[in-house]
């Protein structure tokens, strides 16, 4: 029997402190956060040229509205050009796209991925271009977006990612995947540019110099483009800017299928990465000191912050229990007491209420906050159905058309 306490216990030592560095390492970056403010610079040495580039694969219901809203940039007329990059369009949507002053790239493969039309787009069009500002099919930017990069760009920086935000939140779970974006932004972008890291890539919204990431992207071809787009760029030790007015308005899911399928390929590419790139990113660490690159791999093993908070919160009741006379029998199969527990569980959640916009404090969040056991089961479902998810395209539809909100 005491050799299955020790075991049982080792493995809950284990447990415990992944559990202590994941809470840990969100709460360094959350509290950071509060401390974050863009930075300006006054004047601009130039006004770069960008490639507003948006592929899109089946996206006739919102495409057209999004190459429309992409026109309206308070950056001069001449200075860029949108993109769209056209997968798997009906014939009336190109018919429409083609009526706008914008350039429409037709592409088509047998099996989909954005890292192929991006590669094909950027070799079609040439190189008279300075930036490449990567726009999902949903997206919709604020006017000065474009203006906002470019100062980015012109103090120094080679990859700025903007703030991405939600367009809609017309339903419970849309407003939790705000909730979420945001908290993401505050931890993974505006605490990691305050303690001098680099902001993380989202995939959109975000400036590349437009030669490095052609040559970059060059040598992906993965479903998780921008993260190792992005694990490239660390590695050669370019800092990644975030700028946090330039914002971004992003279709939120509705829908608990597309929440699944959505978190399924995310969870897949992370664990992918981290697994690839582990060793590799340690060694940088040791050898060249490059800190940047070793945090991205440590960031593929973080667990959601819905999980996180929802196991903690699991463990820390079950442990809870043990306190009570009649279950005291189980106490020597468990080593961390409740207080331990109790205590990741608080910093967590701080964390979270750190991170969470002033805005999301109303009524409607609250009522949006009881779906949260059902988004812990989702991602517990996404988890178990992983497998594969890297090995194919998993298309997210998008159908909200309405302008732009204002924060």
């Amino acid at each position: 029997m005491d050799i299955v306490i020790y075991i049982i216990n080792a493995i809950e030592i284990l447990i415990y402190f992944y559990l202590v560095s994941a809470t840990l390492y969100v709460f360094l970056f959350s509290t950071a956060g509060l401390f974050y403010r863009d930075k300006h610079k006054n004047d601009v040495s130039r006004e770069r040229k960008f490639a507003v580039l948006i592929p899109g694969y089946k996206e006739d219901a919102v495409i057209v509205n999004v190459a429309k809203q992409a026109l309206n940039q308070n950056y001069p007329k001449d200075k860029y050009e949108v993109i769209v990059i056209a997968d798997s369009f009906e014939d009336s949507t190109l018919d429409a796209l083609n009526k706008l002053p914008i350039r429409v790239v037709v592409v088509e493969f047998e099996i989909s991925k954005k890292s192929k039309a991006l590669n094909k787009c950027m070799s079609i069009i040439g190189d008279d271009y300075d930036v490449a500002f990567i726009l999902d099919a949903d997206n919709i930017m604020k006017e000065d977006v474009l203006h906002k990069i470019n100062n980015a760009f012109d103090r120094g920086y080679l990859a700025v990612q903007g703030h991405r935000t939600a367009k809609n939140m017309d339903a419970n779970f849309a407003i939790l995947d705000a909730m979420s974006e945001e908290i993401n932004n505050n931890i993974f972008r505006k605490g990691h540019r305050v303690l001098g890291l680099s902001s993380a890539l989202i995939g959109s919204g975000m400036g590349l110099d437009y030669g490095l990431l052609k040559k970059t992207m060059a040598t992906v071809d993965s479903v998780g483009e921008d993260k190792e787009v992005e694990l490239k760029l660390l590695k050669q030790k370019y800092k990644i800017e975030y700028v946090s007015g330039a914002l971004i308005y992003d279709e939120k899911t509705s829908k608990s299928d597309v929440f699944v399928n959505q978190r399924r390929r995310w969870i897949a590419a992370q664990l992918d990465y981290f697994r690839s790139h582990f060793l590799d990113g340690l060694k940088d660490l040791i050898l060249t000191g490059n800190i940047d690159y070793f945090d991205k791999v440590l960031q593929m093993i973080q667990p959601p912050r819905i999980l996180l908070t929802g196991i903690l919160g699991i463990i820390t009741g079950f442990s809870a229990l043990l306190l009570i006379p009649v279950f005291s029998f189980l106490q020597p199969y468990f080593v961390p007491g409740f207080y331990c527990w109790l205590t990741l569980l608080v910093l967590t959640i701080i964390s979270l209420i750190f991170s969470i916009p002033v805005r999301f404090y109303n009524r409607k969040t609250f009522w949006a906050l009881m779906r949260v056991p059902h988004g812990f089961l989702l991602m517990i479902l996404s988890l178990l159905r992983i497998k594969g998810a890297t090995k194919k395209f998993l298309h997210t539809t998008h159908s909200h058309v309405d302008e732009k909100s204002e924060e």
